[in-house]
């Protein structure tokens, strides 16, 4: 399973222009295909009169889902490119569209295949990256006395607190690699006297 991924640090437009044709290059960060395909639509709305608004995106942080599209240039030309270049730098969860104003002079298969591509890296060192770390959620259940403490010390040991809870107890979810569960519950128990409780739960990228 995969420990961490990299995805696009935020939507970004990067444009470019080759032989007088205009390359537009859209990405965003999306977390399913029904996102993807969203964002996709909602770009060719935004350019109605381009010549193409070609496209590709991957999904899941083993890249189990991969669309792409040539949107009417010659096969292989355009979404496979954009999606290999996505594939290169590793990025998931994202996805590209490439629109193209044609300004009157044939690029050829090559010339074709080098734009899409490369207006996608282009984008891509544009708007940034980043890597999301998978996170094994658990919940720190302690008494009001110690949890002002406590969260404290987590958060300065360098731990994510995704949220904090009062009620009869203090609940303190947090994301803990699964390789520092053990040492974690062993310093749990040391800060709190042996007073706190830890729960296991699912698992989530941050």
């Amino acid at each position: 399973m995969q420990e961490q991924y990299r995805t696009v640090a935020r939507a970004g437009v990067h444009e470019t222009e080759i032989n007088r044709s205009r390359f537009i290059c859209a990405l965003a960060p999306v977390a399913t295909e029904e996102e993807a395909q969203e964002f996709v639509a909602g770009v060719r709305k935004d350019h109605p009169t381009a010549t193409h608004n070609c496209f590709a995106y991957v999904i899941g942080a083993d890249a189990s889902v991969q669309k792409a599209s040539d949107d009417g240039e010659p096969g292989g030309t355009a979404g496979a490119p954009m999606l290999q270049m996505l594939m290169r730098r590793e990025v998931r969860y994202t996805a590209a569209v490439v629109t193209r104003y044609y300004g009157g002079v044939k690029l050829g298969a090559g010339g074709l295949i080098r734009a899409y591509g490369g207006v996608v890296g282009e984008a891509l060192d544009a708007v940034g990256t980043l890597t999301r770390q998978r996170f094994r959620l658990a919940t720190v259940t302690v008494d009001h006395q110690r949890a002002g403490r406590l969260e404290n010390d987590l958060r300065a040991t360098g731990r994510v607190v995704r949220d904090v809870r009062y009620a009869e107890a203090v609940t303190i979810e947090i994301g803990l690699p699964d390789s520092e569960v053990p040492a974690f519950r062993a310093w749990l128990a040391d800060t709190t006297a042996g007073t706190a409780e830890l729960e296991l739960g699912g698992e989530a990228f941050a």
